[in-house]
C-alpha cells in the first residue's frame, strides 16, 4: 500500500489541495486494479493547525512517523508560515524522499521552503513566476533550473505555482498511475473548461474496458 503523506501547517491554502485530496480519498475515477493508498495528514506536532480558510486539521501522525520509501509520496502545500524554524524536520524528509526515488509535490509557498533548503539548486522546477523565488529566499540558487510553466514533473518532484493546482493534480495523479489515461485527460479537460462534453467524455471512460 502506498502512503500519501500531505504535510498541513498554520495559513495552509486551502484550494490548492482540494483536487487532490477528494480525487485521492474517494476513488471515484481510478482504474479498477489501481493501488491501494493510505492518505494521512502530518505535521511537527499533534496540535490542530488552521487553515487559511479556517478550517482546523487534527494531524493523523508528526514528521517522525513518516516512512520513507520509494512507494509513497509527500505533498506539500503553500501557506503563509512556511519560513517558522519547526517546518525544517519535513524540509530533511524531503531530501530522504529524493533519494529513494520517493515523489514529492509542493506548490505555491512550499516551493520558497524548498529553494531556501536548497532542494530547487539543482532541479528543474517551477513557483509562482520568474523572481518570486529570488524575492522570498535569499539562499535560492537554481535559476538556471527555473522552467516558465505552470507546473513541472521531473524526477519525482512536482512543483507548481498558486494557480496551477488543477494541473499539478494532473501530475500527481499521473505519477500515481491510478487512473488511466484517457481518464485522467479527460478529468482534466472537464475541470479545466467545465465543457459538458468533456463530462461525458469522462464517464465514457469509466465503462470502456480499455485499459489505456
Amino acid at each position: 500500500m502506498k502512503t500519501i503523506y500531505i504535510y498541513v501547517l498554520d495559513t495552509l491554502a486551502d484550494w490548492e489541495l482540494g483536487h487532490i485530496t477528494s480525487e485521492l480519498n474517494s476513488r471515484r475515477f481510478f482504474k479498477p486494479d489501481a493501488d491501494q493508498l493510505a492518505i494521512k495528514t502530518v505535521s511537527y506536532s499533534n496540535k490542530p493547525i488552521r487553515t487559511m480558510g479556517g478550517m482546523t486539521i487534527i494531524p493523523d501522525c508528526t514528521v517522525d512517523d513518516i516512512v520513507i520509501n520509494e512507494t509513497n509520496m509527500l505533498l506539500l502545500p503553500g501557506a503563509d508560515t512556511w519560513n517558522n524554524a519547526k517546518h525544517t524536520a519535513v524540509l530533511s524528509k524531503v531530501s530522504e524522499f529524493l533519494s529513494v526515488g520517493a515523489t514529492v509535490c509542493a506548490i505555491c509557498g512550499a516551493t520558497a521552503a524548498l529553494a531556501d533548503f536548497g532542494i530547487l539548486d539543482e532541479r528543474p522546477h517551477t513557483s509562482n513566476g520568474e523572481g518570486f523565488l529570488e524575492m522570498v529566499s535569499s539562499s535560492y540558487n537554481g535559476q538556471k533550473f527555473y522552467v516558465d510553466q505552470p507546473s513541472v514533473s521531473d524526477n519525482h518532484l512536482i512543483t507548481a505555482g498558486s494557480t496551477a493546482s488543477l494541473l499539478w493534480t494532473k501530475q500527481i495523479i499521473d505519477d500515481l498511475d491510478v487512473y488511466k489515461k484517457s481518464t485522467l485527460d479527460a478529468w482534466y479537460a472537464y475541470f479545466n473548461t467545465g465543457d459538458s462534453k468533456d463530462f461525458f467524455e469522462l464517464m465514457d471512460t469509466l465503462s470502456s474496458n480499455d485499459k489505456n
